[in-house]
């Protein structure tokens, strides 16, 4: 008999785990729906193409191709594909075609781990992370180089069409030449290779401009509805007309920065710092982690740099997730601004969520000082507020927690999972494939967490 893989695979192997995880436990409804049609050859088992990617965005193994070897050479991946290899146009068209599925896979995995008990929202950390995006940061263009490449190849396309015109007159005039001596018998002419090139790049060039100058009007256009709001709350006026007649007027007048840049690979994507303080066209990831077994409990991508606008989304979203507010909510400074904290006491106030923000970032091995002693003045900001909270010893103790909570999750997301890049262009793919990069490290804390009784607990 021929050996069999089954034999090879060691008990409790990851393998084991993700096959018994697609088959008896995860909903693939959505997924299998779209599989009612017999048309042309028999697809691949849905099944299977699930294993893989669970597995491959599990071990580190993201590309179509990698996978596709791995199916080879690898035995792991060779049990979970039942021996067969898929090409790595299948992997890939199956991922594009289910990446709303495979996104919604993080709400199953952030569920399985709260019915093991994994998940207890007592506190939360949020925080951010710079994702590289699949195009070059050398691929993008500023506003004002825009502007004159695009004033270049029109005059090159003028340039190009008269030199066409020339050409087409005189071949005109040959050709009622040759018509009167040998009979008409013409042909159309084509435009010429370059002239079609030249136009194509005008026009990508023209949409990257008009991108930067609606991006532009609609950040004039927030901020003057903003101030107008604030102005109305503070003169007890309500006028929502107002507010609309101010942001039409400053989008009407506004005009990109200088450095704002759009990408042709991605243009959706954006050129941001990362940690090691380089610059790189990348996505901006945000998670809100659970203390008790560092589960992520909420996961999103932004085109922001900032992190300040994610907070109350992200906490919103984790409590959308597990019907749950946590006690407290850890977040360092990047999400620090007076709309946030103004944020975080109502929060306080609604929910019983605590939030401790850092107002200001620390210098290495500068040291906290102590909270001054007696009340807090009347007349103390809401940021002067916060930043004695967190010089308490209940403050200090809470916040110390902070890094240990989510920075090992990015730690791992970004080495065993290799997630530090993406593989999907614009902004939709890049949270889908985010969110599944998400559900799968839920997925593997769960294994780790459940490894001797399989999962028994789950399946009842």
């Amino acid at each position: 008999m021929p050996p069999s893989l089954d034999d090879w695979l060691p008990e409790g192997h990851l393998a084991r785990f993700v096959a018994e995880l697609v088959d008896e436990v995860l909903d693939l409804g959505p997924i299998l729906a779209s599989y009612t049609q017999t048309r042309g050859y028999p697809p691949y088992d849905p099944r299977l193409m699930l294993r893989l990617l669970i597995y491959g965005y599990s071990t580190g193994v993201r590309s179509s191709r990698a996978i596709e070897r791995k199916c080879v050479d690898d035995v792991g991946f060779r049990f979970l594909a039942a021996d067969v290899a898929p090409d790595f146009r299948s992997i890939a068209r199956f991922r594009r075609r289910h990446l709303a599925a495979l996104a919604d896979l993080f709400v199953q995995s952030l569920r399985l781990a709260q019915k093991l008990g994994m998940v207890k929202m007592g506190r939360v950390a949020l925080d951010g992370t710079k994702l590289e995006a699949n195009a070059s940061r050398h691929k993008a263009m500023s506003y004002p180089r825009l502007v004159a490449k695009e004033e270049q190849v029109e005059a090159e396309i003028a340039a190009l069409e008269a030199a066409v015109a020339a050409l087409l007159a005189d071949a005109e005039a040959v050709d009622a030449a040759e018509d009167a001596r040998f009979g008409v018998d013409g042909k159309d002419t084509d435009l010429p290779a370059e002239l079609d090139r030249r136009e194509k790049r005008l026009a990508r060039l023209q949409a990257a401009r008009a991108q930067i100058e609606a991006e532009a009007a609609e950040r004039a256009r927030a901020r003057a509805e903003d101030k107008e709001r604030r102005r109305q709350d503070r003169d007890g006026d309500d006028d929502g007309q107002k507010v609309t007649d101010a942001g039409q007027a400053a989008a009407a007048v506004a005009r990109p920065k200088p450095k704002a840049q759009a990408n042709f690979t991605d243009p959706q994507s954006r050129i941001m710092r990362n940690s090691d303080g380089a610059y790189v066209q990348a996505y901006n990831a945000q998670a809100v982690v659970d203390d008790a077994h560092q589960i992520i409990t909420a996961a999103d991508v932004t085109d922001c740099a900032s992190d300040a606008p994610s907070y109350t989304p992200m906490l919103e979203q984790s409590a959308a997730n597990t019907g749950i507010h946590p006690d407290q909510a850890l977040v360092d400074a990047g999400y620090c601004s007076d709309a946030n904290l103004d944020a975080a006491a109502t929060r306080q106030a609604e929910h019983g969520t605590e939030t401790f923000m850092a107002t200001g970032r620390l210098a290495h091995d500068e040291q906290v000082p102590p909270a001054p002693r007696g009340r807090i003045p009347a007349s103390a900001t809401p940021k002067q507020r916060m930043a004695r909270k967190l010089r308490t010893k209940p403050g200090k103790a809470a916040y110390r927690r902070r890094k240990a909570i989510v920075e090992p999750v990015f730690g791992q997301i970004m080495t065993r999972q290799n997630g530090r890049n993406l593989l999907l262009r614009g902004k939709d793919a890049a949270r889908g494939e985010w969110r599944l990069l998400a559900a799968c490290h839920n997925l593997l804390k769960i294994f780790r967490y459940n490894a001797v009784s399989g999962l028994a607990a789950i399946t009842g």
